[in-house]
């Protein structure tokens, strides 16, 4: 009897039960103190701030579910004990027995001779399944390592995350700025940097901050006031990234050959109008026939040699006169690029090749005698296979290098929903790139998982409660997460008025399962007895009472739950229906006795506002005691960590929680003065009213006065020059004036020193000037050859005195 009814409370509790959510929160939890472990390095660094690594932590959560992590290759849950491959990409990991069959296949059916005439020449690179990703035949994974490829066959430990190491990450990160990622080996792409590192703003104008290396890119917000590309007007845009924009403003702008003047941007000064040049070229017969250009219009091209038709002869002619024909037989190639021309010296194209020749066709199986300029195409159909491996090529005279196939896959995927888009192709069909969404009961929960696994994942956990109606007589059931299948049966007290006026300590009965006997007579002893048979029906609203002989009337068990209510006075005994002790206390009935159950629950009433700790107590009755725990917060201005009890923060006014949150220290924050806040640490923004005792100057700078910043900021405050620094003014002045008239006087000594040594060296000039002008003076006949004449007389006559005298003597 005992094992039928523990066989059938089994039952019972299998059909009915919502979810394994015992089992379900020590998975969760231990879940939590893994992920916790991973990210302790990093968020020590952002002082527990874990905001930017909710797409590490997706990656990871998809690591922990069971069926999350599907190998689009095969279709199949990979699971801890498997060897992996992660894409670098996508992060999508596969098995390593899948993604060395996939790059092989992929390497084949690239380097295939069919479709590549370099075979085995080249470093064909293959892709990854999900992102497309190309890594080289090198890249090929042969072996089994960690996420950070440290470990190789990393060892199986359910405290770390499925395929991790447990070492640091270590990877470099992207973009790359020098440091390394701080998690533990983790999936998925590492988070940005939390390094902090002291940089300045795009413009260079802002003063440089302490910021994250991962956005020490920042802006200011102030003008960026570079000189844009125009050259005259400067960037109005706040301060950005990168270059300028181009100049927005418009101005009046000449073309290039400057006889049109349009409104055109700034940025774009360079344009050109639709008017033909026409200026007159040097040979003065022709015209430029260039549209709108910069520079001068260059030569006639008509002069200087040119060449006849078939250039084989060079003419100089005037550029009013065209190049006649040679002559000559043309001789230039054909279309067919065999033949020549062979027409005289001709203008225009040359005629289509018209010899007969001997033509083979594309195939090469047949010949026949044609015109040269005629392709020759066979009737015969090629019946090579392509590269498909499935389909003739079926191509009229083909000549052997088949096109790949045209006709589409249509294969069934593995996912078995949908087919192969594809062209005709050897090989695995790619993974179907479509997704499914699962969601649970109510629909509010979805994940995303490869199309196929729709049918074997198991749905999300969903932290909605249950938002159906109650079945029983209670207006709202109790509280429970969303499910499939039926609610879990009620347990709440029955509360209904009893004939005799008092309610119904029991529990909920509205819905009980009572088991039917009766329905069904053995044949004889063969037959096996089958199932007890339970239905779902209303108990009648009174104790319990069955027909007893007298021997034996006894109170019984009516094998339901006890109902009272425990010591905690927050829950009651789930223990089935047995003896109790009456005492003094218990004598109504309602309360438990010392055979009921124990309550072992943890405190769930709500703790006070902005107390994030749970009652240190078991469930009890009465309020918790206030809580000594300490809370770790930061100070106003963001620099100190403070300890504080949180019974002291929760109880305390506003006045009084700016007191515990101050660190006591002044305020690092800066004024817009440009001087450190006066105040001791506090919330909000700083006061404008600057205390600090700045120097005020007259005009002249002689005088000086200190005095408080705010007033001089607000303009209250100047400081005049006095009669003294007036005096000191003038005389200064009076100085000025004299230096720059000696200036001016010792200028004009040295312009008129210049002037009288130009005239000088003009003078000069002018006299050697009239002697070369003589010396040029055009000359007579008489006055050039009377020395020539003279010279030869001359000598005759001295000649002939001597020889009178000679003679005489």
């Amino acid at each position: 009897k005992k094992a039928n009814q523990a066989a059938a409370k089994k039952l019972v509790e299998d059909q009915f039960s919502s979810s394994s959510e015992d089992d379900d929160e020590d998975a969760e939890v231990k879940q939590g103190k893994i992920l916790a472990k991973t990210f302790t390095i990093y968020t020590s660094q952002t002082d527990g701030d874990a905001s930017e690594l909710e797409r590490t932590r997706q990656y990871m959560n998809e690591a922990f579910q069971s069926g999350a992590m599907t190998c689009l290759i095969c279709i199949a849950s990979v699971k801890r004990n498997q060897a992996v491959w992660s894409c670098c990409g996508c992060f999508c990991i596969f098995h390593l027995v899948c993604i060395q069959k996939w790059a092989k296949d992929s390497l084949f059916l690239v380097s295939s001779p069919l479709t590549d005439d370099d075979f085995g020449k080249k470093d064909y690179p293959w892709p990854c399944p999900k992102c497309r990703f190309e890594y080289k035949r090198s890249e090929t994974p042969s072996r089994y390592y960690c996420y950070c490829g440290k470990v190789e066959n990393p060892t199986v430990d359910p405290w770390l995350v499925p395929h991790s190491c447990g070492q640091i990450c270590e990877r470099e990160f992207k973009p790359s700025c020098g440091h390394k990622c701080l998690l533990l080996c983790h999936p998925g792409p590492c988070p940005p940097c939390p390094k902090m590192v002291t940089t300045t703003c795009h413009c260079k104008k802002a003063k440089p901050v302490p910021r994250r290396c991962s956005a020490k890119e920042w802006s200011c917000h102030l003008p960026c006031g570079r000189t844009l590309l125009c050259g005259q007007h400067t960037c109005e845009n706040s301060c950005h990234s990168g270059d300028c924009q181009p100049c927005p403003r418009v101005s009046k702008q000449r073309c290039i050959c400057g006889r049109q003047t349009a409104e055109r941007l700034c940025a774009s000064p360079q344009w050109q109008c639709d008017q033909v040049c026409g200026k007159r070229l040097p040979c003065g017969n022709h015209t430029c026939e260039q549209v709108c250009h910069a520079g001068p219009c260059g030569d006639c091209p008509r002069s200087g040699k040119r060449s006849c038709p078939c250039e084989k002869s060079k003419f100089t002619l005037p550029c009013t006169e065209d190049v006649p024909t040679c002559g000559d037989s043309c001789d230039k190639v054909l279309e067919c690029g065999i033949h020549k021309c062979s027409q005289r010296c001709h203008r225009g194209p040359c005629e289509i090749c018209r010899q007969e020749v001997e033509k083979q066709c594309r195939c090469g199986k047949h010949t026949k005698r044609m015109p040269c300029h005629k392709p020759y195409l066979c009737e015969t159909k090629c019946t090579k296979i392509r590269d498909c491996q499935k389909h003739q090529c079926r191509r009229k005279c083909c000549s052997g290098n088949c096109p790949p196939c045209d006709q589409v896959c249509g294969r069934t995927l593995g996912c078995r929903n949908h087919k192969c888009p594809s062209g005709c192709h050897r090989g695995s069909c790619n993974p179907c790139p479509e997704t499914v969404d699962v969601k649970c009961n109510c629909g509010k929960t979805v994940i995303k998982v490869p199309c196929g696994r729709e049918r074997t994942i198991k749905p999300p956990k969903c932290k909605q409660l249950c938002s159906r109606p109650p079945t029983c007589h209670h207006p709202a059931q109790e509280k429970h997460y969303c499910h499939f299948g039926r609610c879990p049966p009620c347990r709440q007290s029955c509360q209904k008025t009893l004939t005799c006026g008092h309610l119904c300590p029991v529990s909920c009965h509205d819905e009980a399962l009572v088991k039917q006997t009766g329905l069904h007579q053995s044949a004889g002893p063969w037959e096996q007895p089958s199932e007890p048979a339970f239905i779902q029906t209303a108990l009648p609203l009174f104790k319990k009472v069955s027909p007893l002989p007298c021997h034996s009337a006894n109170p019984y068990s009516c094998k339901r739950f006890c109902g009272r209510l425990l010591d905690c006075q927050n829950h009651t005994c789930m223990k089935e229906c047995h003896h109790v002790t009456k005492l003094n206390s218990n004598a109504d009935g309602k309360k438990a006795g010392p055979e009921c159950s124990q309550c072992e629950e943890e405190c769930t009433k709500p703790r006070p506002s902005g107390c994030p700790h749970r009652c240190v107590l078991p469930c009890h009755p009465g309020d918790c005691p206030s809580c000594l725990q300490m809370l770790k917060i930061k100070c106003h201005c963001k620099l100190s960590i403070l300890y504080i009890e949180c019974l002291k923060l929760t109880s305390a006014d506003l006045k009084e929680k700016e007191l515990f949150i101050s660190c006591k220290n002044q305020c690092p924050k800066e004024l817009p003065c440009g001087h450190r806040c006066k105040e001791i640490c506090h919330s909000g923004s700083c006061p404008l009213n600057c205390s600090q005792k700045v120097k005020l100057r007259c005009l002249c700078k002689r005088l000086k006065k200190e005095i408080q910043c705010s007033k001089i900021q607000e303009g209250q405050v100047s400081l005049e020059c006095d009669a003294l620094c007036k005096e000191m003014k003038r005389k200064a002045s009076e100085i000025k004036e004299a230096e720059a008239k000696a200036a001016i006087e010792e200028e004009k000594r040295r312009q008129q020193a210049e002037l009288e040594a130009f005239e000088n060296r003009l003078k000069g000039r002018r006299k050697n000037k009239r002697r070369k002008d003589e010396v040029e003076v055009e000359q007579s006949s008489w006055q050039k050859y009377k020395n020539l004449i003279m010279l030869p007389m001359f000598g005759v006559a001295v000649v002939m005195v001597a020889w009178l005298m000679v003679y005489n003597d």
